[in-house]
């Protein structure tokens, strides 16, 4: 017909890309099944109307008190045919009017429609099935193509291994990189034994005259204290990722940085550059709010104790990180909340031993003083608690 009229064709092959378009776009209620299976269900249910000489199509909102309802099936008697559906206690199938299913309990069912159509004989190829309950309108929307449902998990077990593999590949970074932390941590005490005794010292933490002897005098200034703050960004960024993998990522992050989800590794080295600058950026903030408050005497004192304290605290992440790895696949729930607890406990005691060091100094009672703290302590703390735990 298209070679008869030429200058229809295009209009035809228009029309048809529009159907396919419209198909994808718009949603149905319709499965997706294999090309292969031809024995399937369908929507198109119909009732018999008084009066009718035909079955009329079922419209839900129209056909509300019908006892039976009808769908006329083609079935291929060498593949299965089988539905699933809930029922009603009571609930029969018939094919061609002859009982094929009676439900003796409100449950689940599975029923092969092709080992029935074998004792039933079809009108002009099709068999008519009927859904029919003595007291009520059956439920016919939960009825389902239960063979497509079946292939779709075998297809899933039947892919190749190395498909399987890439789905698990990028718990394998996690490992990497807590290796690497221990490797970093190792270094670190072999090369600056004098530092990391100062830093992870529990005394030296707890006493404040070792204060001006920590190498953290002049905040950031050396290569050693650099090397101990990026061991620190990479143990948290580690648990960070490890969370917003098993939950979301953080929607402002991926915002302004678009992260790909499925590069578990560029996350950790995005968290950990993110982690590392904000940490230089507090300093300077620190400046700016103590200029602004009039308490620049505080500013080194301040970030000294922020810094000392929230890298003794970081060495504990890998381990929470290897609870993590270890029982994630067996209580998930139970390990994302430890997780966020860590994190929490690591930010929310950090700035606690702020407060009580610069209250050693001034009293926080001074209102002023409160003020400044609010500003550069418990504001900051809430916004990151708010991104990296209770973002979902």
């Amino acid at each position: 017909m298209l070679k008869a009229f030429p200058k229809y064709k295009f209009r035809y092959s228009c029309l048809l890309l529009l159907v396919a378009i419209l198909g994808f776009v718009i949603p149905g209620r319709a499965q997706v099944l294999p090309l292969e299976q031809k024995n399937t269900i369908s929507s198109d249910w119909m009732v018999y109307e008084e009066g009718a000489t035909q079955l009329v199509p079922y419209i839900a909102s129209v056909h509300t008190n019908y006892n039976a309802i009808h769908q006329w099936l083609s079935v291929t008697p060498a593949q299965p045919f089988r539905i699933g559906f809930t029922a009603q206690k009571e609930l029969c199938l018939f094919l061609n009017n002859q009982l094929v299913f009676r439900a003796d309990s409100s449950s689940a069912y599975t029923l092969d429609l092709a080992k029935y159509s074998k004792e039933v004989k079809p009108v002009h190829g099709k068999y008519l099935l009927t859904v029919w309950h003595p007291l009520q309108q059956p439920n016919i929307s939960t009825f389902r193509n239960q063979a497509a449902e079946q292939q779709l998990g075998r297809q899933v077990n039947e892919r190749p291994f190395a498909v399987k593999a890439r789905e698990y590949i990028n718990q394998n970074a996690f490992v990497i990189f807590i290796l690497l932390i221990g490797i970093i941590y190792g270094s670190l005490k072999t090369s600056f034994p004098s530092e990391f005794n100062s830093i992870f010292r529990v005394g030296s933490l707890l006493r404040n005259s070792t204060l001006d002897e920590s190498f953290l005098t002049k905040s950031i200034s050396t290569w050693s204290s650099v090397l101990f703050v990026l061991a620190f960004s990479l143990s948290l960024a580690l648990l960070v990722a490890a969370i917003h993998t098993n939950v979301q990522h953080v929607r402002l992050f991926n915002r302004l940085f678009p992260v790909s989800e499925a590069d578990i590794t560029t996350k950790i080295l995005f968290y950990t550059l993110l982690i590392f600058v904000l940490i230089l950026i507090k300093y300077l903030f620190l400046k700016m709010m103590g200029f602004i408050f009039g308490l620049e005497q505080m500013v080194q004192l301040q970030y000294r104790e922020f810094l000392r304290t929230i890298l003794f605290l970081g060495i504990f992440l890998p381990a929470v990180m290897l609870l993590y790895l270890g029982l994630n696949a067996y209580m998930p729930e139970t390990i994302l909340v430890m997780s966020n607890v860590a994190v929490s406990l690591v930010l929310v005691l950090t700035i606690l031993k702020v407060f009580i060091t610069v209250n050693k100094k001034a009293s926080v009672i001074n209102l002023h003083l409160i003020s400044y703290l609010c500003a550069t302590e418990v504001i900051p703390l809430a916004i990151m608690l708010k991104f990296i735990v209770f973002n979902y």
